[in-house]
This record gives C-alpha cells, structure tokens and sequence, in this order.
C-alpha cells in the first residue's frame, strides 16, 4: 500500500548535526545521510556543526561530498559551541557560514602525537625486538626517541597536510594563501574574530542560519521547518527515553578513548586543549 500523504521534501530543509570529533562513523554516517538529502530533493542544508576536529581523510571525504552536493543545493553551516580544526575544513565545503560571537573555532593545523615510554619501560626491565624491512617501519614505537631522519618525515607529511588545508580555505573563502596562513597557526578564536578574518560570514544562532537558509531558496522563514536526519537510536535508548542521559555520557567517554586509541600516531585536524 502506498502512504498517500508523502512529506513535501521540497517545502522543508534538510539538517544535519555533525557533533564530537570527526571519526571514520562520523563519515559514514554524514555521507549517508547527505546521499538522502540529495535522493529527496530538499531545496537546501542546514549543517550544524559542533565539533573539534578530528581525521584528516574523514573530514576531507565529508567537505568533498558537500562540495558537490553544493551544486545541486544551498548549504548553510552553522557553528556551535565549538567548530575547530576539521570542523572548520568541513564546513568550507558550505556556500555559507554563520556562527555564535562566542564560538570557539580556529585552531587551523595540524598535529600528530605519539607515546615515548622507553624509560618507564627501562624501569620495569621490559625491552622490545625489533625485525624491520626498512628503517622507518617502526616510526613512531613507543619504546625509543625518534631519530633525526624520522622527524624530518613526519615533518614534510604535516607540512603537505597543512598547506591542503590552507588552500582549502583560501579557496572556499576567497582569500590569499598568505592571509590565510597569518591566523591559521593553530590559534583559536571566536566567531566574531572569524567574521573580521573572513572565515565566517555572519554571526547569529542555529535558529538565524535556519531562518537565513530559508531566505536563500525562496521559502518562508517563519513557517519552514527542518527536516532532520539523524542516526537511529539503539533500541534501549528508544524504549527508556531516561536512559538517554546517562548512556549517552558514558557512551561519549567512550568513544572519545576508543578514538584516542584508534589515531594514535596518524595526523589529526583537531584542537587539543
């Protein structure tokens, strides 16, 4: 049987939340969730941003899939409480960009950390051999310092990191390579200083970049609701709507240690604090 009364897509804008450091879920997540804003032929996007960053690969795969989906529709982001490093590269793949005066962004770089134990380990007696292939398999083990050469590689791969991402900015936001580099040294800052530096184009809440959405296409901005696509909630949490809260505390825990385990080592669009 066919549902008569189908939601009018074309009435209506699309949401998408992108909340807490940008993994490889967030990816999927976002980029099926874009595929069905695209599939329903919604007039425009509402990004809500409210992250600090997180991987490289995965944040470029989100902002290139906005990229396209930017030439069929208004995108709008809006920053939350914190839209940082990756979430700043994310939301570059929006036409436009508005944020709170106070939001914490910036923080334009690139880091990658990794664990020297070798003392602690001398201490306890506990040494590790090592057969390699090459003298750089084991770059980064957490048994010994680096060497020279080794930090000279690491370097060069966060310095290419970091110029993807100056451009990226320069490019979405019309501004000259050089400008872009005057502020994008892992400083952050709030919203307002994004507006005077370009990054950001207006100040204002969600509810002003739903409203300024609506404008873009024509649409109501009093009466325009937003359609939001979302990740379905485990059965518990649906059942026990009391359960949310404390689940989702400890779920966030979580997932933040299972994220600092999982990149250890790799190159990160984040803001550390």
């Amino acid at each position: 049987m066919v549902w008569p009364f189908k939601p009018r897509f074309s009435k209506q804008i699309a949401r998408i939340e992108i909340n807490g450091a940008i993994s490889g879920g967030t990816r999927k997540r976002v980029l099926e969730a874009l595929k069905t804003v695209e599939e329903k032929k919604f007039p425009a996007l509402l990004l809500r941003i409210d992250s600090p960053g997180g991987t490289v690969g995965d944040s470029q795969e989100i902002y290139s899939a906005l990229k396209r989906l930017r030439e069929k529709m208004k995108i709008v982001a809006s920053f939350g409480n914190i839209s940082a490093s990756g979430g700043v590269y994310i939301g570059m793949g929006a036409e436009h960009i508005m944020a709170n005066p106070g939001t914490i962004t910036g923080s334009i770089g690139v880091i990658l950390r990794g664990n020297n134990l070798e003392r602690l380990l001398e201490k306890i007696g506990i040494s590790f051999k090592v057969i390699k292939s090459g003298p750089y398999k084991d770059i980064l083990a957490f048994d010994r310092e680096l060497t020279p050469a080794e930090q000279n590689i690491l370097q060069e791969l966060i310095d290419i990191s970091y110029q993807q991402f100056v451009q990226t900015i320069a490019q979405a936001r019309s501004l000259e390579v050089e400008t872009v580099k005057s502020f994008a040294d892992g400083r952050i800052f709030t919203g307002q200083q994004a507006v005077e530096l370009g990054v950001v184009d207006r100040l204002g809440t969600e509810e002003d970049a739903r409203r300024w959405t609506a404008e873009l296409v024509g649409l109501d901005p009093e009466k325009t609701p937003c359609f939001t696509l979302e990740e379905r909630k485990p059965l518990l949490s649906r059942l026990l709507p009391g359960s949310r809260q404390v689940s989702s505390g400890i779920g966030a825990g979580i997932d933040w240690l299972e994220f600092e385990m999982s990149t250890s080592g790799l190159p990160l669009w984040l803001y550390r604090p």
